[in-house]
């Protein structure tokens, strides 16, 4: 799907559907469980609801991203919600940017989208990119992938980090077929 709300949305769907269980349902046994780390959850929801790995984490993800089992704290603030925070203020303007480059990685396929302080982390089977403002006046992203060399805005990171290179952009005109194929790399590394 090219909406990767759209897709979360419906891989959810599908395990209420395979499991005979409501996402509330869903998500009171993942708490219940006590269990806060991601592979543990993810591992134990495999085995108590008997579903594959793909749709076990994908629950652990919802479940960990929404407040984590047990948490009396209110759920995290949504994608939308986080995005509008990266983007307000004297960063606004930097918000088409954002929806130009989510708009064209949505094309490439199934991933999830996981909010961060300051940017999202694009993952499938890893994380293969972040996006958020760098500046009041560019937004970064960046790259995790070793398929890429370093050359003209294409920068390298230290070895260690979340991520290989990173890109600069201070317009949506610089969203164009080179960086969207420095994306697509990492996008298909990843999963």
């Amino acid at each position: 799907m090219a909406d990767p709300i759209k897709a979360l949305a419906t891989q959810l769907a599908n395990i209420e559907t395979r499991t005979g269980k409501s996402l509330a349902q869903l998500v009171k046994l993942a708490r219940a469980s006590g269990l806060e780390k991601h592979g543990e959850l993810r591992d134990r929801l495999k085995q108590d609801l008997g579903i594959g790995y793909g749709d076990a984490n994908t629950l652990a993800h919802h479940v960990l991203d929404s407040g984590g089992p047990g948490s009396a704290s209110p759920a995290a603030p949504s994608i939308d919600e986080s995005v509008a925070s990266y983007y307000s203020g004297p960063k606004a303007a930097l918000r088409p940017i954002h929806e130009k480059l989510m708009a064209a990685i949505g094309k490439f396929g199934t991933f999830k989208i996981a909010p961060k302080k300051s940017y999202v982390s694009l993952r499938r089977k890893k994380q293969f990119a972040m996006i958020g403002p760098a500046t009041n006046t560019a937004v970064e992203v960046g790259l995790n992938t070793t398929a890429l060399s370093a050359g003209g805005r294409l920068v390298a990171f230290p070895p260690g980090g979340m991520c290989n290179f990173k890109v600069r952009l201070a317009g949506p005109a610089e969203v164009d077929a080179e960086l969207l194929g420095w994306i697509r790399k990492a996008f298909d590394g990843a999963g």
